[in-house]
């Protein structure tokens, strides 16, 4: 199997895991929010991470990846920021509206486009634009209901938004700058974030909720979804490093929106969320818009890989004559001298 053909499957069955454990992660946590009180999201995710550092930490002592170490500065900024970024999300969340929320998700797409045009000088073609404009239609029409704004969840949905997009460019950059795994950036950076949430997870959560995250009754049926909740941010976090790496952060942002889609699909069929029209339509748009831009994706990255070959075929054209030139110069040369001595040096020269 050629290398090419690899990395395609190796991306497919990536993309596939993030949904498939994303979606999976969001019934479970929707299930011990909703349904048992559980509404401590920020320590939660802590628990998380520390779960999944344990996790790759078996893995490691067991040998199935390699330990990797690199710039210790970036390892611990990287991990903070992706703490912030976490918690500034949970924080939108509780001051603004859930439909303010939902728009302001929306916008990590074209800042994200905007900061890598910018500052990485990465181009996006006119065709992806619009289709990223279709998904984005989409996304709101389906998801986007009452827009209450206030000054301070302005602010903070503001930097959730540039957290979140410099986090997942970084999260890319690193992986090749220092040609690391995602596994390897995981496993390096897992405890910093772990301890950022861990430290200001209860606070934070107290602050939103009202309630003592120590306090709270915990039932064998709570225990049971909070391990569950874990068991699969061990796959959902590793799939995020992995697409991310293997991708780019604006097509993790177009996944991000399928798995939007895709749970409201499964909160109407398994949970009987309501459902409108609204819905049904701005899931269709959403479709439409993701079809229109892993085409264009995937064409764009045929025509690159087309015009890499066509370049490397024109530069062993230019050469090869000239391989064939010293040679043939080289024979005559051997031919036509009919001295020993100047036989002898060519010899010699070669040597």
């Amino acid at each position: 199997m050629s290398e090419n053909k690899r990395f395609q499957l190796g991306t497919i069955g990536a993309l596939s895991l993030s949904v498939v454990s994303s979606v999976s992660i969001v019934i479970c946590n929707k299930a011990l929010m909703s349904s048992l009180g559980f509404r401590f999201a920020t320590t939660l995710t802590s628990w998380h991470l520390l779960v999944t550092f344990c996790s790759l930490h078996v893995a490691l002592w067991m040998k199935l990846f390699e330990h990797k170490p690199f710039d210790p500065r970036t390892v611990v900024g990287f991990g903070i920021l992706n703490g912030i970024s976490i918690g500034l999300l949970n924080l939108s969340l509780g001051f603004n509206s859930v439909g303010f929320y939902q728009m302001m998700k929306l916008a990590i797409i074209p800042c994200t486009v905007l900061l890598e045009t910018l500052f990485l000088s990465k181009k996006f073609s006119r065709s992806i634009q619009l289709s990223l404009c279709v998904l984005l239609l989409g996304v709101g029409i389906a998801t986007v209901t009452d827009l209450q704004l206030n000054f301070l969840g302005s602010i903070l949905s503001l930097f959730a938004v540039l957290t979140t997009c410099v986090a997942q460019i970084m999260t890319n950059t690193i992986q090749k700058k220092f040609k690391v795994s995602s596994t390897q950036l995981l496993y390096q950076s897992c405890p910093y974030q772990a301890m950022t949430l861990f430290i200001s997870g209860p606070f934070l959560d107290k602050f939103l909720t009202q309630q003592n995250v120590f306090a709270f009754r915990y039932t064998p049926q709570v225990l049971v979804f909070i391990g569950m909740s874990c068991l699969i941010s061990v796959s959902v976090n590793f799939s995020t490093f992995l697409v991310i790496g293997k991708t780019s952060p604006v097509t993790y942002q177009v996944l991000g929106h399928l798995k939007t889609c895709l749970v409201l699909a499964f909160g109407y069929i398994l949970l009987h969320d309501p459902f409108n029209w609204r819905n049904i339509l701005g899931i269709f748009v959403a479709m439409m818009g993701m079809v229109l831009y892993s085409y264009y994706c995937t064409r764009e990255g045929q025509k690159k890989a087309t015009e890499a070959s066509v370049q490397l075929q024109t530069k062993e054209g230019e050469s090869d004559p000239l391989i064939g030139i010293e040679n043939g110069a080289g024979a005559i040369n051997d031919v036509a001298s009919p001295i020993a001595p100047i036989r002898k040096a060519d010899k010699d020269l070669r040597a």
